[in-house]
């Protein structure tokens, strides 16, 4: 029955998906570098769960020329409701270990999938407004040209070479949605094997 208990495998998975998302707090989640020949040592910009930093100011100072909006941690609601959200989600985690049954983390590994199909959206349609939506007033302007970065991986953007890609917490994160697909699948194969 689906309603059986979890293996030792299970308990300890929820454990380690828990330590894997406390890193959220310790260190940043995505990090975009960028390089340009007057900028030979490179820019950086780290984004954490509840903030943005590294080369910020200078990046604002660069985007202000093509007409991208300045980036400010005000702006960002996600910097509220995304550390709200992993707190809930990982005190789930401990309900499904206190309940102890593989259906609770099914319903857990699954709530996993859709905040984080959900965070890379959001992710990916904040790169798009910043990049598309530009002031017609910009002193540079490139007709036809927009400035999203890509949401993972490399992209060209003037003379900048864009690199968009997770940071320590990141991985960690991409590491627990590994976990959670993984045990779910071996806990539901062991299921259907007895």
């Amino acid at each position: 029955m689906i309603m059986k208990k979890l293996t030792t495998l299970g308990k300890i998975s929820v454990i380690a998906v828990i330590l894997c998302l406390v890193t959220l707090w310790f260190y940043p989640m995505w990090r975009i570098d960028l390089k340009a020949p007057q900028y030979p040592g490179g820019l950086t910009m780290t984004i954490w769960i509840n903030d943005v930093k590294g080369d910020v100011d200078v990046i604002n100072g660069l985007n202000h020329y093509i007409g991208m909006h300045t980036i400010h941690k005000a702006d960002f609601k996600e910097f509220v409701y995304l550390p709200l959200t992993m707190m809930i989600f990982m005190g789930l985690g401990i309900v499904v270990l206190l309940l102890n049954r593989k259906i609770w983390y099914y319903v857990w590994a699954g709530i996993f999938m859709v905040i984080s199909i959900f965070s890379f959206y959001d992710f990916y349609k904040w790169e798009y407004d910043y990049g598309h939506n530009l002031d017609p007033q910009a002193p540079i302007q490139v007709p036809g040209m927009a400035y999203q970065p890509p949401l993972l991986g490399y992209k060209k953007l003037l003379n900048f070479e864009v690199l968009s890609q997770p940071h320590i917490a990141g991985w960690f994160f991409i590491v627990a949605g590994a976990i959670l697909v993984s045990v779910s699948f071996l806990e539901w194969k062991k299921r259907k094997a007895k």
